[in-house]
């Protein structure tokens, strides 16, 4: 390789001035920013949620759109806008099996067919989008391949007593659901269409059985609050 400095002539380089310890003056130490955090205000939840907000924020990662964490653990969806700010929290149903994989081809097969351990929510980064199911009514796209929406919760098979179970205390009772994500009308209606409505967004569904490292490639936590 020839460098720059190879074609400048002997003559200049006899007269250049000597090295001194004052030209090589170490630079200040400027400080590191300190790291973008999200915005709870009185909201309660968990570690591995919030640590999850704190790294969009921080990151970028949501490319400024708002975007949604799905806490499987806790049963519990929080919505953020672009900034990550909380602007709404609710309980939610979820898949009846743990898992945090779709069956492949799941979203081609008739409910029928859904064994009950196939019934997981899958974890992972989707963008999302509003759309309607088969029945002209409003859903939340989350992973249109697998046919996993958020919407509404479903009342149609009183046996599911769908609605007890979002009112109840105890997580195993959250567990219902095909794989899609049940959460209250007024949630769905006053949270979530506004923060999509002529947007996507991205939602963020938690692992349950693996760490968040496995799911979310870019993720990583910046420290204590």
């Amino acid at each position: 390789m020839v460098w720059a400095d190879d074609t400048i002539p002997v003559a200049v380089l006899d007269t250049a001035p000597a090295v001194t310890q004052q030209h090589l003056a170490a630079p200040a130490n400027t400080p590191s920013p300190a790291p973008k955090r999200a915005e709870f205000g009185s909201e309660r939840v968990s570690e591995p949620a919030r640590h999850t907000a704190n790294w969009v924020v921080d990151s970028g990662d949501n490319l400024s759109m708002p975007f949604m964490i799905i806490d499987k653990a806790q049963a519990r969806v929080l919505m953020f806008d672009a900034s990550g700010r909380l602007t709404g929290a609710a309980s939610a149903l979820l898949g009846m099996a743990v898992g945090d994989d779709s069956v492949p081809g799941i979203g081609e097969r008739s409910l029928s067919s859904i064994l009950p351990e196939e019934r997981t929510t899958p974890a992972g980064r989707f963008v999302a989008s509003l759309g309607r199911n088969l029945a002209g009514r409003e859903i939340l796209w989350i992973d249109y391949g697998a046919a996993i929406s958020l919407h509404r919760v479903a009342v149609g098979n009183a046996k599911e007593r769908r609605l007890e179970r979002l009112a109840s205390p105890h997580l195993d009772d959250k567990r219902i659901s095909y794989g899609c994500v049940n959460v209250p009308v007024a949630s769905f209606e006053n949270v979530v269409m506004p923060a999509f409505s002529g947007t996507d967004g991205v939602v963020y569904t938690l692992p349950e059985t693996r760490p968040n490292q496995s799911v979310f490639n870019a993720y990583y936590e910046s420290g204590p609050e």
